[in-house]
Order: structure tokens, then sequence, then C-alpha cells
């Protein structure tokens, strides 16, 4: 499979100041995200930080659990087509790579419960721009408080425009501070394992031929 072009180019590491070095360090060791988006991001420090600082207020904490979270970030990926975001896993949601293989059929899937269900749904209809009627609303009601409600639109928001726009970019793992292998799907650890599982017939980002 040829590498297609990068669109924009990785922010130079000794560019960068002690305290993005820093983030960027966490996000090589701890990953979600990784270094790569976040060097894109680095060309605006401003961006960079907005989005680091959202990003762990909304993802890695706050008052919903972050498995649930992490079950909508991998949804959103799968649905908009990011294979940078789509690789990556939260080691700290514990979720099974099996309990994912169903995200797209979440509502038939006895893979998830109830809560799990009202979860994607409203990821779903984020990701989509669906127009849900009042039974919509009244699930999401019985499922959740209004403040988990805003707390899980606001990430869920912030994942789908991020991703919507890393998956124009072109970008890959192990590109930058290579070596680590932190919070990546299983068959992605390094570039001879990605390389062979994005040739598998069976991967999930697979394009038409």
């Amino acid at each position: 499979m040829p590498e297609l072009p990068q669109r924009i180019s990785y922010f130079p590491l000794p560019e960068m100041d002690d305290e993005m070095m820093e983030e960027m360090q966490r996000c090589a060791t701890e990953g979600t995200p990784r270094p790569e988006s976040s060097a894109v991001r680095a060309h605006s420090k401003m961006a960079f930080w907005a989005f680091a600082d959202s990003w762990a207020k909304l993802y890695r904490n706050g008052v919903v659990d972050h498995a649930l979270k992490e079950l909508c970030r991998v949804y959103v990926s799968r649905s908009v087509k990011c294979e940078y975001c789509g690789n990556q896993r939260s080691t700290e949601a514990g979720i099974s790579e099996g309990k994912l293989d169903d995200l797209m059929n979440f509502e038939t899937s006895g893979a998830y419960d109830e809560r799990q269900r009202a979860a994607l749904s409203y990821a779903e209809a984020i990701t989509w721009r669906l127009d849900p009627d009042d039974a919509f609303w009244d699930r999401l009601h019985s499922n959740f408080t209004e403040q988990e409600l805003v707390e899980l639109a606001c990430f869920i928001s912030l994942t789908m425009g991020q991703q919507s726009w890393i998956r124009l970019l072109n970008i890959d793992h192990h590109k930058v501070m290579a070596g680590s292998s932190a919070s990546l799907a299983p068959g992605f650890e390094d570039e001879d394992s990605l390389r062979a599982s994005k040739s598998d017939s069976g991967y999930w980002a697979a394009k038409p031929e």
C-alpha cells in the first residue's frame, strides 16, 4: 500500500519549549493522543494547548466513566474513518478488542449494556447529524444526569471535530518520538506490524478496490 502524502508537517521537536516537550513526552509514554497529532497541532501553540487542556478535562477526567468515553471515541473513529485515531486505544479504559468489533451495530449487539448503548446513540446522533425524537431524549435522561450529558456531548464533539480533520492529514504512528507502542491497538506496535495490519483484508478501514 503506497504511503500517502502528508498534508501538514510535524513541528520540529527542538523548537518546542520545555512545557510543550513535557506534554509530548506524556503523549509518547501514555498515548491517546500519541505524539504525531500533537506535533501537527504544535504549529499553533494556542491550538496545541487548547486541545491538550480540553482533552485532559473532558477525556481523562470528569464525571462520566472514562471507558464509556473511549467507546464513543472509537465509534467516532470508525464513523469518520480516521485511521490514525482509530488505531489508538486507552489502556486505562480496559476495553477488549472483541467489545469494539460490534461498535457500528451497537443497538443490536449483546456486547453493550443499556447505558453504553445510550451513550453510543448520543455519539451517533452528533456524528451523523441525526434529528432524534423525544424517545431518544427520554432514553438519555433515564441513563445520565444533565451534567453527564453536557460533558459527554462536549467530549464527543471535540473528538469528532479533531478526527474529521486528522483523517485528512495522512499522518501515521511511529513518525514522531518513535519507539513507543503506548496506547496502540494490537497489531500496530511498530512500523512493520502496522503495515501488515493495514494490508490485512479484514482491516477495519480497508478501502474498496
